[in-house]
């Protein structure tokens, strides 16, 4: 992987819409929209994957890590292309990069404008305490399809 990543790096894909709200007043879009694209890119291929409503599961992914990297701006009113990658499967953990692009992949290149680093841990949604658990197997089976071989 390059430093910047390219359309490249990426397995899943969806776009999204910006909203005029999703600027900030600077004129670009604000840091938390950053945030709730990664959450949305992977939820959403969760769903889409597996078929099934992924908050009912008896375990239940919870974010562990977030962080972002950016390259450059992006912002309202062009959509947004998400890609997305997992790096890591573990016994109970997921390890996400989610790649933003916006504009023509001709004219502003293939590299992404922004990454995300996402990371899901399973926890027993039946317990109160929550404690770490294997991944149900559906999950597992999705998120395999998204590691890069």
């Amino acid at each position: 992987m390059s430093d910047r990543p390219t359309r490249s790096d990426y397995v899943a894909w969806r776009t999204v819409t910006t909203r005029w709200r999703d600027d900030d007043a600077y004129g670009h879009l604000n840091n938390a929209t950053y945030y709730e694209l990664f959450d949305t890119a992977v939820n959403a291929y969760l769903y889409e994957a597996t078929g099934t409503d992924i908050r009912a599961l008896p375990q239940v992914g919870v974010v562990a890590e977030t962080g972002c990297r950016y390259f450059r701006e992006l912002g309202f009113p062009a959509p947004i292309e998400t890609g997305l990658v997992v790096d890591k499967v573990g016994r109970s953990s997921v390890v996400y990069r989610i790649g933003l692009f916006q504009g023509d992949p001709v004219r502003e290149g293939a590299a992404a404008a922004a990454e995300g680093r996402f990371v899901h841990v399973y926890v027993d949604n039946t317990d109160p305490a929550r404690p770490a658990t294997p991944m149900p197997d559906v999950i597992r089976a999705a998120v395999e399809r998204l590691l890069r071989v």
